[in-house]
Parts: structure tokens; C-alpha cells; sequence
């Protein structure tokens, strides 16, 4: 089972801090037997009859006979019990002696858009004589879920057959025992009988013999009791092309058996160089003339023993690979003695697949293909495209055991692009680090590949799960998520990786990279977490799962599975589409919730892709090992919040807007503060009301507020929290009256700020992607906002480029600042000097100043610098001959409460140094005696 398992490891839904509207409170839930691995594979499902969950459970009729199954659970009905499809009982390829104990059917699951669904069994197999081939199989099933038919690719068992074993029996071959243990265990995959095959046996070294007549023994178990007690022939030359020939000549004559008609087959064992290859043109030509095909077994045990050199193997291997039929690949092996056994590779293993966009084509990935480097298969209505053994490499480029067991194929996708259709095929095991292949067909239905990504880490498995996203329903792919399930993180734990892609001009440029929370499994103290210091290994990536537009933004989502996370139950991350792309953050993480030990890793499947329950928006179904559940996607709803003010700005001069309240008079304000309410769904005659909540804050920046409201009990208050209730597309708004503080300090902005959400979970979910507050910021700023936008500009300048220092030396220091837009509130000035000056005052006096060592600050324009307006002013300073350096510096910088625009603020800061001098003052002592 470890294809089984690791190849479609799926996502999880949870509850958490992050939430949005998938809805976890209220699912619809299936079960069925762990041991099963119920839930292994998910897909929502629509016929006439009504609306169904479609449940794989590959190990279904466990322990005697795994055949698996898929199970159909009604949605919307009273008894929501599951049903067992018996698809292994009905699943059958005509002529096939099949084998389907073990099948696992439900491993791969996948719904047709044009109605029906495939259902695939990867372990199905069939007998040929005594030899069992895994095959795989897919079943095409009706809307109806009646079988439509079966297909699998397997090779037709041999009929009759005349084959010839030419045994070299030199004295090199050593020890011969190993020669008739693999003539047992090659004669046991025969099935052999007058109308089958028949096997004569030819022995040669210096001379020849027959050993076996083709017609001699008429049963497997009379063959290999002979075989057990066959004599080495011996001889001190390998005569292999005398062997050859005498084969040829005699082993297939009538007199020993042969059968007119029937195929002739000649398998040619050898371990070493022939001493008669001068004959190799002549025979193998007869041969070919006589349709003689040939198979080619070099044995190296002795050229081992030996310490032959490798030339000299590879021109004994040249040799037998000429002896070979082609194409040789098939046709020569090459083994050591103590290993020697003989296995043609099995037929092609179906492990995933999926619909290409166009519909009517099927991909199958066929990892166990060519030693398990794999391919992929396509079925289409005008034939199967099967791909050569070097299809999806460059024999010139590529190593060979670089794609060695890659297996290619894992998962399979398509992508719709403006020139036509994309194919791409994960090969997790490629190289270790694993890669992905994308690529197209030609007219001819050649593999021409366009594209190849590379996985970063040993033993990551990128590639292993690959989803395409369609996110702006255009009908062409912007997106492809490739996932690395088992990259190891820092923890040295299977974190796991999900790499997006962006396709452009018909390439896949990577974007950014997606991983879990970085944090132990126990982190989020979910009900039977039992180890607190067990690392997460989350194994994020092993399910991707594009779906449709859960939000109503118009965009298609993402669902990544991390079925891993929290020790073992698992987790799902959502992720929003966004124009051409997806939010990088997830905006809901639903960890597994209900009875961790009935179901392990939930989330190992998800599907998302049609509304279960009538309300216009789409459900997530997730499968986990014993069970599955139906999210259901709540509406989504906008609310807007505006607020205006009279009067819409406040000054110091604002006496029309006095007012008088509670024995004191100042400036008065109201604010009207309004929200629309809009549901996204497509439900226009259902009209529902919504219970909201807002707290409004008078001079939110400040910890002391400059302002509170009027009420009428007659308290004052800068903060009040309120309910309301709301009809969808309905608009509803509230006043309040507040008073400015008696003496109001214009120091800095006065904020207004509203908070506002819903006030209980009922009913749809706020848009996440719509403001939750708005800030207003109350003030005389000359433009149409109310947030004043200031431009400081600095002057700074010394009449001295260079000065020569004596003791109380002055320096004056020249500053102006002017304000070119709003009114900028407290506006300041740094200035700050090097150690060898001392601060004396500023001129004027009026500014306010501080000192602080070698920094002064001085306000400047209190409460503000108002538009155009400018202020100059002089700073003197005094030498200090306490420290001496080589220069005066002066570092100066304008500020204000309000923000600049960065664009404006180069000449916020000016740096002034003027090189100097210090003049030697000598004093003279004269001792008179």
C-alpha cells in the first residue's frame, strides 16, 4: 500500500483563531470504518435523484480481499446513511483472467462535468498462467451510477509459443546451482502445456547438446524437477553463436516438438565473450530470417571474480545487446550471478488521474511504467497515446540514475492556456529532489516537453501533488500549485512546501511559496493533543484542492491540506484568489475538530466545487481516514461605514459653533455616523436583517481626550458602545454631539474612530477583505480631506566654510522652515551638534526651547504652521576648548504630529560641517635667580 498512501494524502478543516465563512460549527458528518480507510478519497456529486457525497474506501472488505469500493451519501435527505456502490463486483475487463482481491478501488475519484464520475483501482490485476500483473484499473460510471465500462492497459497473455533456452554451460559459469534456481523461478512464470508454451533447452561450451526437447515435457512440474538435476555442459570456449545457430537449425524442427505457425522464441544466457564473433552477422540474419525473437541475459558474476576492467564488460554487454531483438530495451538484461533471476517489468500501474480541460481526454499517471521511472497515459476518443521509454527525458542530458524510480506520473494535471493545451506530470523521486514536467503534444501525439521545475530539497517529494487554479474564471490557467509535502523544516520535522507558479506567455514563473504555522503540534491545545513537545510535521501540501469562489469576491480559491498538523488529525489553510493570483496569507485555518480517534487525518481529501444546500455559494467536503464532512459556506456580507462632521473641521476660531453645556463653554461638533448593509449571494428575494455593534472613540491617539460626548443625563464621555439592527441593502445612520475641551491644544490632530462588526455569530460572515474601522482626523487643513498633508521644507546655513578656533569663539547657526501645504501641528526642530560647541540661546527668544547635551529642540508655528507660512530664526553657539576636532558639525531636522508624504520629505533634513583650526596660545615662564 505505499503508492496507495502516499499518493493522495489530502487537506483538513479546523477551528481556530482564524476563521472566515466556512462553517464550522454545523457540518454534515459520514463515517465508516478506519481500517477501511473510509474517506480516503472525496468528490461532491449532482444527478437527478438529488445531491450526493461520493466516499472512496480503498480498503473495503479488509483483511480476506482489499477490493475497496465507493460509497454515495445523500445530501438534503432525512437518512443521510451511505450506500456501497459494489463497483469491484461489477468492474471487469472482458478476456482477462482477473485478480481483484486486492484492487483498492475508490483510491482515485474523480467527477465528470458532463455528468458521471471515474472511479480507479490502482492494485487491480490479472493472471497470465501463473504470473500475476498489477495493471490498475478505471471504471467510467453514469450519472445514474451504472457502469459504463472499464479500462486498463495490460499486455495479452501468450497464447502458444515455442521457446528455446540457448544455456551457456562453460567452465566459467560458477556456481551452476544459481543457473538452474533461475531456470526454476523463469519456468514458473510460464504456464506450459501442448497449447501453450513449450520450452526446449539448449546447452552449449565448446559443443552443443539438447537437453530439452520442445515437446518433451507437457507440465510446469515435470520441467522444473528436470531442471533441479540439469549437468553443466562444460567446455573451456564459449561457443555462443554455434549455440545460436544450432538452436535455430534444430530446436524448433518438427521432429523436436516445434508447432507450425506458432511464434519462436530464443532466450540466450551467457557471462561471457564469445570465441566465435565472427559469426554474430551470419547467425543473427538467420535468425531474422527465420522470425526468431530474441532475448539477451548477460551474467557479470564472472567478469566480477575477475576484476575485468570496465571496457571489457562493456564490450561483452555490446556483444549480447547485438544478439538482442529490438528494441533492445526490451530485449537484453544484464545481471549478477548471486541475484540472477529473470522479470520482464510489470505493465503500467495506474495511480491518479485526472479530466484534461477539454473533457473528453483522460491522463493517467502510470508511476510503476519503465522500472517505476513511470509515464503518463492519455486515452482519448481517437485512440490511446502511450509515450516511449525516453518520452519525458534526454538520454544526452540527463544521467540515467537521475531518473531512476522517479516515478513520473504521481499526479497528473492540464492547464488551458490562450496556444492551446499544457500537460504536467509530477516525478517526486527524480533525482531525490523531485520535478515537474510540463509539456504539450504535437500533431503526431509526440511528447515535446516545454517546461521543467526542480524541487530544492532531498527527500521534499515536489511534484507529488499538483493543482492548476482557473482565479479569475476566464476558462485559462493563471495558476500552478506544485506541493512538497515532506520538506523538512528546521524542526527537522515534514513540514512541508506549496510553490506557486504563475503561467505567462505559456511559462510557469514561481511567485512565492506558501508554508504552515511554524509551531508544535500541541501549540493550538485542541481536544486530544497529547504531547506538547511533539513537532508538528504538518506535511502541508499533500492535498491542494482548487475551489470555486467561496467568498463572492469573484475569484476561485485554494484549500491546501496539512493532514499532518496537530499530532496527526490534521488541518486546512484557505487562501483567496485575488486577481491573477492568491493572497499570500491565509485567511482560515480549520483544524480537526470532533473525535480524534474515530478519524485520523482528516483532511486527506477535499473537493469544492458545487453548492450542496441551495444558498448560492459553494461547500467543502473533506475526507479523513473514517469519515467525511460537508462544510457549509456561510453568505458574505459588506457592510461600509461613513462619517461626516458639522462643522467638517475644527479651529481655534470656530466661535459660530460655541456652544454652552454642564457650566462651561467651548466648540461643539456632531457627527453623523452611517452603514450600508449588502448580502453577495444570489438570493434576491430573501431579505434579512443583520445585529451589528460600533464603539465611536473622540480623540483616539491621545490617552487624554480633548473632546467628549454630549448626553442627555448630562455625563460626558469621549467613548460609547451601541447596537443596531440592519436590513440587507438598506442604509442606516446615528448623530452625536460632542464638546471640545475648554482650553484645546492644537499640539496634535484630534482623531475620530469607529469600530464596528457584527454582534453575534448569526446570519452571514462581514467580507475579511472590507475595513473593520475608519479614522477621521478632526482639523482646519484647507483641502477637501480631513487629514492635514503637510510639506516642511529646511533651510540651514553658517556664514563660516571654514574657521580658525580661539577661546570663546561664537557660531551662529541660520535656520528658516516653511510649511508648503496643510497646517502642520507642532512643528519642531532638531538640531544636533558635535562635543567641541556649547549651546548659548536662540534669537528670537519667543521659541520654546529644550536642551539636552548636544541637542536642541524648538517648536515652532504653535499650534501649527499654517500654509505658506514661514519661520527664520538664529542659534549662537559658544566653542568648547574641552574637546578638540577637526570639525564643527550641525545636523538639523523639521518635523510635525501629521504625516508627510515620503515623496516630499527630502528636504526635511540638512547636514552642515565646517572644518576648523584651533590657534596655539603659548604661555611664557622666566625663573629669575
Amino acid at each position: 500500500m505505499r503508492n496507495l498512501y502516499c499518493t493522495f494524502i489530502f487537506a483538513v478543516l479546523l477551528t481556530c483563531v482564524f476563521s472566515f465563512n466556512v462553517d464550522q460549527k454545523n457540518s454534515l458528518s459520514f463515517s465508516g470504518p478506519l481500517e477501511d480507510m473510509f474517506g480516503y478519497t472525496v468528490q461532491q456529486f449532482e444527478n437527478s435523484e438529488g445531491k450526493w457525497v461520493l466516499i472512496g474506501s480503498p480498503l473495503s472488505g479488509q483483511p480476506s480481499k482489499r477490493t475497496g469500493d465507493v460509497y454515495k451519501c445523500p445530501v438534503g435527505r432525512d437518512n443521510n446513511n451511505c450506500i456501497k456502490l459494489e463497483l469491484p463486483k461489477n468492474t471487469t475487463i472482458p478476456n482477462l483472467r482477473e485478480v481483484k482481491e486486492n484492487m483498492t478501488m475508490g483510491s482515485t475519484l474523480v467527477t465528470n462535468p458532463k455528468g458521471g464520475f471515474l472511479a480507479c483501482g490502482p492494485q487491480y490485476g490479472y493472471k497470465c498462467g501463473p504470473q500475476h500483473f498489477i495493471s490498475g484499473v478505471c471504471t467510467n460510471v453514469s450519472s445514474s451510477f451504472q457502469i459504463l465500462n472499464s479500462f486498463t492497459k495490460y499486455q495479452e497473455c501468450g497464447k502458444e509459443m515455442d521457446l528455446v533456452i540457448v544455456l551457456d554451460g562453460s567452465n566459467s559459469i560458477y556456481p551452476w546451482s544459481s543457473i538452474t534456481e533461475f531456470l526454476n523461478k523463469f519456468i514458473g512464470r510460464l504456464e506450459i502445456g501442448p497449447k501453450q508454451t513449450q520450452v526446449g533447452i539448449v546447452s552449449y561450451g565448446e559443443t552443443v547438446s539438447h537437453q530439452v526437447n520442445l515437446s518433451q515435457f507437457d507440465n510446469m512440474p515435470a520441467l522444473r524437477d528436470f531442471v533441479q538435476v540439469l549437468p553443466q555442459h562444460t567446455g573451456t570456449k564459449t561457443m555462443t553463436f554455434l549455440g545460436i545457430d544450432t538452436a535455430r537449425e534444430e530446436a524448433f524442427m518438427p521432429e523436436r516438438g516445434a508447432r507450425p505457425g506458432v511464434k519462436k522464441v530464443m532466450v540466450i544466457v551467457t557471462d561471457g565473450e564469445s570465441h566465435d564473433y565472427y559469426n554474430l552477422q551470419k547467425v543473427i540474419k538467420a535468425c531474422e530470417h527465420d522470425d526468431i525473437e530474441r532475448f539477451g541475459i548477460a551474467v557479470l558474476g564472472d567478469y566480477g571474480r575477475q576484476n575485468k576492467s570496465l571496457s571489457e564488460v562493456q564490450k561483452f554487454i555490446k556483444e549480447i545487446q547485438n544478439i538482442s531483438s529490438e528494441p533492445i530495451q526490451d530485449h537484453f538484461f544484464n545481471v549478477h550471478i548471486s541475484s540472477f533471476t529473470f522479470v520482464k517489468e510489470m505493465d503500467v500501474e495506474i495511480v491518479r488521474q485526472r479530466p484534461t480541460k477539454a473533457g473528453r481526454s483522460v491522463l493517467l499517471g502510470a508511476v510503476g511504467a519503465y522500472e517505476w521511472n513511470g509515464t503518463v497515459v492519455m486515452y482519448t476518443p481517437g485512440g490511446d497515446v502511450v509515450p516511449g521509454k525516453d518520452a519525458f527525458f534526454d538520454p544526452l542530458k540527463e544521467a540515467r540514475n537521475e531518473r531512476l524510480a522517479a516515478y513520473l506520473g504521481y499526479d497528473v494535471q492540464s492547464a488551458s492556456t490562450s496556444e492551446g493545451e499544457l500537460y504536467i506530470t509530477g516525478a517526486p523521486r527524480y533525482n531525490h529532489t523531485g520535478r515537474v514536467v510540463i509539456y504539450r503534444l504535437d500533431e503526431n501525439n509526440r511528447i515535446v516537453i516545454s517546461q521543467i521545475l526542480k524541487g530544492e530539497q532531498i527527500g521534499s517529494y515536489f511534484g507529488s501533488v499538483l493543482q492548476t487554479v482557473d482565479v479569475d474564471n476566464d476558462s485559462l490557467t493563471d495558476l500552478l500549485l506544485v506541493g512538497a509535502p515532506m520538506y523538512m523544516g528546521p524542526e527537522k520535522d515534514e513540514q512541508g512546501r506549496v510553490y506557486v507558479y504563475r503561467l505567462k506567455n505559456n511559462k510557469f514563473k514561481h511567485e512565492y511559496t506558501l508554508k504552515p504555522i511554524n509551531q508544535s503540534c500541541c501549540t493550538l491545545q485542541s481536544a486530544g493533543c497529547t504531547n506538547k513537545n511533539e513537532p508538528c510535521g504538518a506535511r502541508f501540501g499533500t492535498a491542494i484542492a482548487a475551489v470555486t469562489d467561496l467568498n463572492l469576491d469573484g475569484y476561485n480559491d485554494v484549500a491546501i491540506g496539512a493532514p499532518f498538523e496537530n499530532d496527526h488529525r490534521g488541518a486546512v489553510y484557505i487562501y483567496h484568489g485575488d486577481q491573477k493570483s492568491l493572497k499570500k496569507k491565509f485567511v482560515q485555518h480549520i483544524p480537526a475538530g470532533g473525535d480524534g480517534e474515530k478519524v485520523k487525518f482528516f483532511g486527506q481529501s477535499i473537493h469544492g466545487v458545487m453548492d450542496l444546500n441551495g444558498d448560492g455559494i459553494t461547500d467543502i467536503t473533506i475526507g479523513g481516514l473514517g469519515g467525511a464532512s460537508l462544510f457549509w459556506s456561510r453568505d458574505v456580507a459588506e457592510l461600509h461605514a461613513s462619517m461626516t462632521f458639522n462643522p467638517s473641521k475644527v479651529n481655534l476660531q470656530q466661535i459660530e459653533h460655541q456652544c454652552e453645556h454642564g457650566n462651561r463653554k467651548s466648540i461643539c461638533a456632531k457627527t453623523n455616523l452611517c452603514f450600508t448593509y449588502r448580502v453577495k449571494s444570489n438570493q434576491p428575494t430573501v431579505k434579512t436583517t443583520a445585529n451589528m455593534t460600533y464603539t465611536i472613540t473622540l480623540d483616539s491617539l491621545r490617552a487624554t481626550s480633548r473632546a467628549s460626548f454630549i448626553s442627555k443625563d448630562l455625563k460626558n464621555d469621549r467613548r460609547t458602545t451601541q447596537k443596531f439592527t440592519i436590513m440587507d441593502g438598506t442604509k442606516e445612520c446615528m448623530e452625536k454631539t460632542f464638546m471640545m475641551s475648554e482650553r484645546l491644544d492644537f499640539r496634535g490632530p484630534l482623531t475620530v474612530s469607529v469600530e464596528f462588526g457584527k454582534a453575534d455569530e448569526e446570519g452571514p460572515v462581514l467580507d475579511e477583505s472590507l475595513p473593520k474601522s475608519i479614522n477621521i482626523t478632526l482639523m482646519d487643513c484647507g483641502n477637501k480631506t480631513q487629514t492635514c498633508i503637510p510639506d516642511l521644507s529646511l533651510k540651514a546655513k553658517c556664514d563660516e566654510q571654514s574657521k580658525l578656533i580661539k577661546e570663546k569663539e561664537i557660531i551662529y547657526l541660520n535656520i528658516t522652515v516653511k510649511n508648503l501645504k496643510d497646517k502642520a501641528y507642532n512643528t519642531n526642530v532638531k538640531i544636533n551638534f558635535t562635543q567641541n560647541i556649547n549651546f548659548v540661546n536662540v534669537e528670537p527668544d519667543t521659541k520654546t526651547t529644550t536642551v539636552n547635551d548636544t541637542e536642541v529642540s524648538i517648536e515652532v508655528g504653535y499650534p501649527f504652521l499654517g500654509n505658506n507660512e514661514e519661520v527664520s530664526f538664529i542659534l549662537k553657539f559658544e566653542v568648547n576648548l574641552k574637546y578638540f576636532q577637526k570639525e564643527i558639525e550641525f545636523t538639523v531636522t523639521a518635523t510635525s504630529d501629521n504625516e508627510e508624504d515620503f515623496s516630499t520629505m527630502h528636504d526635511n533634513r540638512a547636514t552642515i560641517s565646517i572644518p576648523v583650526k584651533y590657534e596655539l596660545g603659548l604661555t611664557f615662564k622666566v625663573d629669575v635667580k
